[in-house]
């Protein structure tokens, strides 16, 4: 099966690292992508936005010969969610990395400081403790020295969607910072930010507890889980029955809360 790879801010195709190699194992097709003004840190970001980016994964989308599975790592999970709108009948299952879809006339991020045309990584101090778990020195380190500038209208541009069918596409979140029943709750509570996922009509929720970068902190936990929801996407005959499979993974994840205890204790 094919599966699309899109990366989030400041990241490029190179960033999946060692979370492809399970997917290419079971089989897969893997397509990481790197963006539009993403090539390199001297590529042009001039006029590029958040359509840019949505209309550079529906190409690779048109492209297969088959529905494909759609993988966005935080920014990114506004991308493919806009690629489920404007393909839903192309996209056979959208997989959230730390990140949520984002609805219609929503902003990714309009708040990190931008140079021009360009959004740089910016310094730690600017991200939240939850973010950084697990991210080392080290792991700081090498982020810092593979990142690529983000174009500042792929932050700042409103979201576009049209066609509701895009709820009829299963997705699966893979949350790091949050725990299920964090997430769930906030739907309950119709937070703003959980609004666009509680519309979709068939979701669940898996759990890797780390920070916002598992592609870095737990690369192969995080391979393992999406080739583990990739194949029972590809090998089911119905959306039930993949759905029946991910709900087994669902519950394998939160089977040893030790894992998630930390999450839990902190927000007591």
């Amino acid at each position: 099966m094919d599966v699309i790879l899109v990366p989030g801010f400041w990241l490029d195709a190179d960033s999946w690292g060692e979370s492809l190699r399970p997917l290419k194992d079971a089989g897969h097709r893997v397509l990481p992508l790197t963006l539009p003004g993403k090539e390199s840190p001297a590529a042009s970001r001039s006029g590029i936005g958040l359509r840019d980016h949505v209309d550079a994964v529906v190409d690779v989308v048109e492209s297969a010969e088959e529905p494909v599975v759609l993988v966005g790592h935080s920014g990114g999970g506004a991308i493919i969610h806009a690629v489920a709108d404007a393909r839903p009948d192309r996209v056979a299952h959208c997989i959230c990395v730390d990140a949520l879809p984002l609805g219609d006339g929503g902003i990714i991020n309009d708040e990190f400081p931008s140079d021009g045309d360009s959004i740089p990584l910016p310094g730690w101090d600017a991200f939240e403790e939850g973010d950084l778990r697990d991210l080392t020195d080290e792991l700081r380190e090498r982020f810092r020295s593979v990142a690529v500038p983000e174009p500042v209208g792929v932050a700042t541009e409103q979201q576009q969607l049209q066609d509701e069918a895009r709820f009829d596409v299963p997705a699966t979140v893979i949350a790091c910072e949050f725990t299920e029943n964090e997430v769930q709750e906030f739907i309950r509570r119709e937070s703003p930010f959980t609004a666009e996922l509680a519309r979709v009509k068939t979701m669940r929720i898996l759990e890797l507890p780390t920070g916002h970068w598992p592609q870095f902190t737990r690369p192969a936990e995080l391979g393992e889980l999406l080739a583990r929801i990739v194949s029972a996407v590809d090998g089911a005959d119905s959306p039930a029955e993949a759905d029946r499979d991910i709900t087994e993974l669902q519950r394998e994840t939160w089977a040893d809360e030790s894992d998630t205890a930390y999450l839990r204790e902190e927000r007591d």
